[in-house]
Order: C-alpha cells, then structure tokens, then sequence
C-alpha cells in the first residue's frame, strides 16, 4: 500500500488534506481532457445521433453565436441537419459551441446544463424537454 510522507495511507492523506481545506493538485487524465469542438464535429456528430427519425417532431436550432448553428429540422422523415443560422425554429437552444459539445459526449445532462445556466432556452419549451432524445 502506498503511503504519503506522514505514514498515512494516501486515502487517508487525501481526506486529511481535503479536511483541513488544503487544495489538491491532481494532474488531469488524458482521456479525460476535453477536446476542442467546432460546429462540423457537432453537426457530424448530431447527425450521427438524430438518425432518420429521432421523433422529435419540431424545428430545433443550436444557435452557438459567432461560431454558428446547427438546426434538426424533424419535422419530417428523414430529419435533416443545417448550418444556416436563418432558418426559423420552434425552439432556440442558445449555447457555446464547448457546451454543445459536452452534452453530446454525455458530460453534461441536460436538465444540468439548463439548471446550472450554461445554456438559453427560447420558444417552444416542450422541444427542449425533448432534447434528451438526441443528446
């Protein structure tokens, strides 16, 4: 078993440490580092989960800002994905590019995300509860 400088098993000098306040400098993994996500890796990777029909049943739109958009036009069978930011949507999920990407690797739920403020929901509200479909 592995033990720190104080004899203390290393479990045990994490919890002390953490007890008294002390921060722990613990390098990131490297499969768990986030990697960089632009709006073709989502749209390709949306695509991927959005299918043929993935029984939404609305317009959604990923509105990221300067980076662009993505926009599920489910509607009808087969659904199709855009980048034109014009097309009018039932629902606007109004995000960061980063963030749409930690919600399609499944790091951010999102009921989460919503809660935490990390994205803008407008319009129709019941197409965002829907988003867990395709995320």
């Amino acid at each position: 078993m592995a033990t720190s400088r104080h004899g203390l098993s290393m479990a045990a000098s994490v919890w002390h440490s953490l007890r008294l306040g002390r921060r722990l400098l613990i390098p990131p993994h490297p499969e768990l580092e986030s990697t960089s996500m632009d709006i073709q890796t989502a749209t390709e990777q949306l695509r991927a989960k959005v299918g043929t029909d993935c029984g939404l049943g609305a317009v959604l739109k990923f509105d990221c800002g300067a980076d662009g958009a993505v926009v599920i036009d489910a509607t009808k069978v087969p659904n199709t994905l855009s980048n034109d930011p014009s097309l009018v949507a039932d629902c606007t999920v109004a995000l960061g590019v980063e963030t749409l990407g930690d919600l399609l690797s499944g790091e951010l739920e999102p009921t989460t995300g919503f809660m935490m403020g990390r994205f803008k929901v407008s319009g129709d509200m019941s197409v965002a509860l829907k988003l867990q479909r395709i995320v």
